[in-house]
C-alpha cells in the first residue's frame, strides 16, 4: 500500500485535548512558545571535550508579554484559583483588579476575564481552576492586543488582534511550574570496574544516558572523566568526544553528581595520586513514555533487532525527539521525521511529536531552511501532515497553518527562473552522508520532496478552510511534478537521474529520488517495476550505508511487496551491528570497515554516534509493512491491515491507534485481529477463501481477499497463505 495523500471524507473526532478537559486544569501558554523556550535550554547543553557548542542555526525566543482571556457564562458565582509564571494583572469585564490576586470571585452571568503576563526569563503561563472553569485550550491568547486609549479614556476595540487557542502540556499541578520541568532519573550501577593505577574503567553493560555519580570522593587534586560509547573511546584521553574535569578539595568523603547528563557505556576516571573514590554509579535520565505497540515473531534475530531498536528510540526520545545522545543532542528535522513515524508504531506519544515540530519551526520571519537544510524544511511539512493522518488532530494543523504558509513562501521565493530549487548561499543540501554525493545544480531529490510538501500544503489548506490556498498549492505541486518527470526521467536508465547541472540532466543515477517516488506513488506501475530492477536491486548503483536512508530504501521495497528480501536485509544490516556488540543502533554502518574504523566519522576517531534515532527504523517497517497496519483517513477513522509474513512462520504485535491498540496475530494458517476503533479492512492473500465466525471475505484479483473489521470484536480468520 503506497503512502498516499487522500482527501478525507471521514474525520476522526478531535483529540481530548481539544474538548473540555474534564475539569482538569493545566498550565497554558501561547502555542509553541514553551516548546521553543525549552528547546533553547535543551539544545544549548551540548559540549565537546568540555567546551560549550551551540546550534548552527537561528534560535527564536518566546513572546515575553501575553494576554490570556476567556468569556464565561455562569449560573452561580464561582471562585477561581490563579497561579502564574511571571508578573501579571487580572481584569474582569475590562476592570483592573487590585494587586496580584490568586483567587477571584466571578459573579453569576456573562463575564470576560483577562490575565496579562510578562516574563522575560520564562514563558508567560497561567493556571486557573474553579468548579466549572479551568485553564485549557478553550482560552484565547495573543501577544499583540492592538489596543489604545483615546483622549476621553475610552479604550479601542481589539478587532485587529489575532487570537489563537492556548496550548498546554501535561502539567496539571499549580505548584509544578513549567519552567521547573525535568526528566526523571533512576539509579543504575556498573556491571564491571577495572582499576589500573590511577585509572578506573567502569562498564555499565550497554549504551546509556545520564549523570555519573562518584561515591566516597575525597582528597586534594584533579579528577578527569572520559566518556565512551566504546571502550576505546573512554580509554582515549586525547580523543574522547566528551569529558568532565574536577578540582577536588575534600577533607572527608563525599558523593558528587556530574552537572550534565551524557551518553556512554564506559567511563574512564583518571585521578591524581592524592584523590580517591570508593565506587561509581549513575542516575539514568529518561523520558517516561510507555510502549503501546509491540512486535514478536518466530525469528530470534528479528526479535533482538526490534528490542534494540526500541531501546535506541527511547534513548533518543528526551524532552524532544533528537538525533543521537552523545554528540549533537539537537533537534534535526530529518531525524525527527523518522522518529515521529516510529513513534506512531511504538509509543504513539502525541506530545513528543508536537513539541518537536513546534521547536523545529520556530517563529517568523523565516531567514533560512529548517536546520539550514533544504530537505529538512520539506520533512517538517510532511511531518505536520503525517501527524494529522495518524492522530486526527486538525487543531494542531490549524494552529500552525500560518507558519506553514510563511515557510512555503520562503521556499517559493528561492526558485530559479525555471521554477526549480538549487542550493543558494546559506542552503545546505544534505540528502545523506555519502562519499562523493553531488549537491551541484538542481537535485531531483529536492524537487521531489518539495512537490510532496506542496501536496501536503494543499490538503492542509483545504482542511483549515483556505480554499484559495488549496487550489494554489495543488497547482504548484502538479506543475513541479510535471517538470520532475520531464527533466529527470531517463528512459534508457529506467530511472530518475540525480541532478540537472547548467541546464542539462546528468547521467548520474542514485537511489534517493527513485525510492521516495515509489512510496509517494509518483511512478506508473511499469516505471515502478523498472526502477526496482534498475536502481533498488542494482549493485552498480552506489549503496546506502546510513540507517537514515536505509529506512526509505527498505520502505520502497516493502511498498512493492519485497518483504522477504527486506527481512534478510534487516538481519544482515542491523544484525551486523549486533554481531559487533552494538547495544543500540548507530548513525552509520559500513560492513566493509574493521575494528575501530567503525567508530570514526567527520574526520574524528570517535565522531560517530553509536545511538542514533534513525537507526531504529525496524520499528516502523515491522509495524507498517509486516503487521501491515496503516491509516487510510485521519486518526484511523478508516484503516487497512495487510499483514505480510515475508518469510516468517508467525508474528504478533500491537499497533497503537486513538483509543487503544490494534491487536494482531498472523501465521501461515490463521489471522487473529481485534481493533478498538474505526472501520478497518483486513487484506490477505490466500489459496482458499478465508473463513471464520462473522468473517465476510470478499474476493479480489490475484487471490486477495478483503474482510471488514468492526471495532470491539475478536476475529479469527482461517486461510492458506500464498508462498
Amino acid at each position: 500500500m503506497k503512502r498516499t495523500f487522500v482527501l478525507f471524507c471521514l474525520i476522526a473526532p478531535l483529540l481530548a485535548a481539544l474538548a473540555t478537559q474534564g475539569q482538569q486544569a493545566r498550565w497554558i501558554w501561547y502555542p509553541g512558545d514553551y516548546d521553543i523556550w525549552l528547546s533553547n535550554k535543551f539544545q544549548n547543553r551540548r559540549t565537546e571535550r568540555g567546551t560549550f557548542l551551540p546550534v548552527f542555526w537561528k534560535m527564536d525566543s518566546h513572546y515575553v508579554l501575553m494576554d490570556f482571556h476567556k468569556i464565561i457564562q455562569l449560573q452561580q458565582p464561582e471562585d477561581l484559583d490563579i497561579a502564574v509564571e511571571g508578573e501579571y494583572q487580572v481584569k474582569l469585564d475590562g476592570k483592573l483588579l487590585e494587586g496580584k490576586p490568586d483567587r477571584v470571585t466571578i459573579p453569576a452571568g456573562k463575564h470576560k476575564i483577562n490575565i496579562k503576563v510578562f516574563s522575560q526569563a520564562t514563558v508567560p503561563a497561567i493556571y486557573v481552576k474553579g468548579k466549572t472553569i479551568v485553564s485549557d485550550s478553550s482560552w484565547l491568547v495573543t501577544f499583540e492586543d492592538k489596543e489604545w486609549i483615546d483622549e476621553t479614556g475610552k479604550a479601542s476595540d481589539v478587532s485587529a488582534t489575532r487570537w489563537l487557542q492556548a496550548d498546554f502540556s501535561s502539567f496539571a499541578d499549580p505548584d509544578q511550574l513549567p519552567s521547573a520541568y525535568r526528566l526523571p532519573v533512576r539509579p543504575e550501577f556498573a556491571r564491571t570496574t577495572q582499576v589500573n593505577g590511577n585509572s578506573r574503567l567502569v562498564d555499565f553493560g550497554k549504551e546509556t544516558f545520564g549523570f555519573v555519580v562518584l561515591h566516597g570522593l575525597s582528597g586534594n587534586g584533579k579528577l578527569s572523566i572520559y566518556y565512551g560509547e566504546s571502550k576505546e573511546e573512554a580509554l582515549s584521553e586525547q580523543r574522547a568526544e566528551t569529558l568532565d574535569r574536577l578540582i577536588v578539595n575534600l577533607p572527608g568523603k563525599r558523593d558528587s553528581i556530574m552537572p550534565l547528563s551524557k551518553a556512554f557505556r564506559y567511563v574512564n576516571i583518571v585521578t591524581d595520586n592524592n584523590v580517591s573514590l570508593d565506587s561509581v554509579s549513575m542516575l539514568f535520565e529518561y523520558a517516561d513514555i510507555p510502549d503501546k505497540g509491540s512486535f514478536t515473531c518466530n525469528d530470534a534475530t528479528i526479535n533482538q533487532i526490534y528490542d534494540v531498536a526500541k531501546y535506541t528510540l527511547h534513548l533518543c526520545s528526551r524532552e524532544f525527539f533528537i538525533d543521537g545522545i552523545k554528540r549533537d543532542r539537537w533537534i534535526w528535522s530529518g531525524d525527527a521525521y523518522q522518529s515521529n513515524l516510529m513513534n506512531y508504531y511504538l509509543m504513539n506519544d502525541n506530545e513528543s511529536v508536537t513539541r518537536t515540530l513546534y521547536a523545529l519551526r520556530g517563529k517568523d520571519p523565516v531567514t533560512s531552511h529548517i536546520n539550514t537544510i533544504m530537505d529538512y524544511t520539506f520533512y517538517w511539512f510532511l511531518g505536520i501532515y503525517d501527524y494529522y493522518l495518524y492522530t486526527g488532530d486538525k487543531h494542531f494543523m490549524r494552529q500552525n497553518y500560518d507558519r506553514m504558509k510563511s515557510l512555503a513562501d520562503y521556499v517559493l521565493g528561492r526558485r530559479n527562473k525555471d521554477g526549480l530549487l538549487a542550493g543558494l548561499p546559506g542552503d545546505w543540501i544534505f540528502i545523506d552522508w555519502a562519499a562523493g554525493l553531488s549537491k551541484e545544480g538542481e537535485v531531483s531529490f529536492e524537487q521531489l520532496l518539495f512537490a510532496r510538501s506542496l501536496e501536503a500544503l494543499s490538503i492542509c489548506a483545504d482542511l483549515v478552510g483556505d480554499a484559495e490556498g488549496a487550489v494554489r498549492y495543488k497547482s504548484l505541486a502538479a506543475d513541479l511534478k510535471q517538470k520532475l518527470f520531464a527533466i529527470y526521467w531517463n528512459d534508457d536508465k529506467k530511472a530518475l537521474v540525480h541532478s540537472r547541472v547548467h541546464g542539462r540532466p546528468t547521467e548520474n543515477v542514485t537511489r534517493y529520488a527513485n525510492m521516495f517516488a515509489i512510496f509517494f506513488g509518483y511512478f506508473s506501475p511499469e516505471q515502478q517495476q523498472a526502477v526496482k530492477t534498475s536502481v533498488l536491486l542494482n549493485d552498480r548503483i552506489p549503496k546506502i550505508t546510513t540507517p537514515y536512508m536505509r529506512f526509505y530504501e527498505l520502505e520502497a521495497l516493502c511498498a512493492m511487496g519485497e518483504q522477504n528480501y527486506v527481512l534478510n536485509e534487516m538481519k544482515n544490516y542491523w544484525g551486523g551491528m549486533l554481531k559487533l556488540g552494538a547495544t543500540s543502533f548507530w548513525e552509520e554502518y559500513d560492513p566493509s570497515k574493521k575494528g575501530v574504523e567503525h567508530y570514526a566519522m567527520y574526520g574524528r576517531d570517535f565522531g560517530k554516534s553509536l545511538c542514533h534515532a534513525w537507526g531504529a527504523s525496524p520499528i516502523y517497517l515491522l509495524g507498517k509493512y509486516y503487521l501491515g497496519v496503516k491509516p487510510l483517513t485521519a486518526g484511523y477513522a478508516t484503516y487497512v491491515i495487510e499483514p505480510v509474513l515475508g518469510g516468517l512462520q508467525w508474528m504478533q504485535g500491537k499497533v497503537p491507534v486513538p483509543g487503544g491498540e490494534i491487536d494482531l496475530y498472523v501465521s501461515t494458517r490463521e489471522v487473529k485481529v481485534k481493533a478498538p476503533f474505526g472501520q478497518g479492512t483486513l487484506r490477505i492473500r490466500s489459496k482458499t477463501k478465508p473463513s471464520g465466525i462473522e468473517v465476510n471475505a470478499v474476493a479480489k484479483a490475484g487471490n486477495w481477499y478483503e474482510i471488514p473489521v468492526a471495532p470491539g470484536r475478536d476475529y479469527v480468520v482461517k486461510y492458506t497463505a500464498m508462498p
